[in-house]
């Protein structure tokens, strides 16, 4: 059987994205990785840092050479130096986004991998954006997913879903609904399943507010929403624990029983994750028809084209796409 290829998209032009893509010639692991990407600007980057790496043009007929870095070409907009960013490329980076996605939707693709992209440059850039996960949920018409990041630890792996993402903090106890938790918690049950082979998964699920709102003291969307929601779900047979108070559920005793976490905010959930990983971590978005990992960082503009950025979470995500991929097929 042949091997899982795994589309690579370079991201924003001017952070550490085409560098990191650079340390994938030579791939190693599962899967067969291939850059999205201006050439001229992975050779630029190349020759900046003084990276020797052959670049060639992807071909599905021509057999892995371990030695080479594959790419498909996507040109730029404007010229990119690292480290400054330009809101011409904007639509450039979401055309890398896009030539990914048709790519896993035709079967081309196994899987999809994303460098980090800007939010801010390619909104300057004119396009309305929140995030990959928002913007590829668009794309493929799917009216919900959900944004999990994963990494190992000392006490294993740790993965920790959110039923709310890119949202301002004073906006999420009003987005916090009983519809939204239940529909989140079978899309991350169903991927547990479906793109993990975790049988029967069990869910830590946490408060909203400290101390899980102590018996409603602390508030009250713990005892009107959250539990409620736990209860018609387990009637339904799903595996849920909670709702733990947030700075307790992230120990090593609670999380030994639990598959995944779902935090109910951004910060409350990937805090500790990246804690525990970062560096290591990826991201995955759950509930599309597509696998989609990326990296748990952002664009590090400082570190662009010093070759001092670590590639760590870009090898995960590949390597963690690759696996899913393997198992849809298997």
């Amino acid at each position: 059987m042949s091997e899982p290829v795994i589309a690579v998209t370079s991201g924003e032009p001017a952070g550490i994205g085409p560098e990191l893509c650079l340390r994938l010639a030579g791939w190693p692991g599962a899967g067969r990785p291939v850059v999205l990407a201006d050439r001229q600007l992975l050779q630029a980057r190349a020759a900046a840092l003084a990276v020797d790496v052959e670049i060639r043009d992807f071909s599905p007929e021509t057999p892995v050479d371990r030695n080479t870095l594959e790419v498909i070409h996507v040109p730029l907009r404007a010229a990119a130096d690292a480290g400054r960013l330009d809101p011409a490329n904007a639509a450039y980076v979401l055309e890398l986004l896009d030539r990914a996605l048709a790519g896993c939707q035709s079967g081309e693709f196994s899987a999809m991998a994303t460098a980090p992209v800007h939010k801010g440059v390619i909104n300057a850039g004119g396009v309305p954006f929140t995030g990959h996960t928002e913007y590829l949920a668009e794309k493929t018409a799917t009216p919900l997913v959900v944004m999990m990041l994963a990494g190992d630890t000392p006490h294993g792996p740790l993965r920790v879903a959110l039923a709310t993402t890119h949202l301002p903090l004073r906006e999420v106890p009003d987005a916090l609904t009983a519809d939204l938790l239940e529909r989140t918690l079978r899309i991350v049950d169903a991927d547990l399943r479906g793109k993990y082979g975790v049988a029967e998964p069990h869910i830590l699920v946490a408060g909203l507010n400290p101390h899980a709102g102590e018996g409603g003291y602390l508030g009250r969307e713990e005892i009107e929403v959250i539990a409620p929601a736990l209860e018609r779900l387990r009637a339904d047979g799903l595996r849920l624990s909670g709702p733990y108070p947030a700075d307790t559920m992230f120990t090593p005793p609670v999380l030994a029983g639990g598959d995944a976490v779902l935090a109910m905010f951004h910060d409350q959930g990937l805090t500790a994750l990246k804690y525990a990983t970062f560096g290591r971590g990826i991201n995955v978005t759950l509930g599309l028809p597509i696998i989609r990992t990326s990296v748990d960082h952002g664009t590090a503009l400082e570190l662009a084209g010093t070759g001092k950025a670590d590639a760590g979470s870009l090898f995960a995500a590949v390597s963690e796409a690759a696996r899913m991929a393997a198992r849809k097929t298997s």
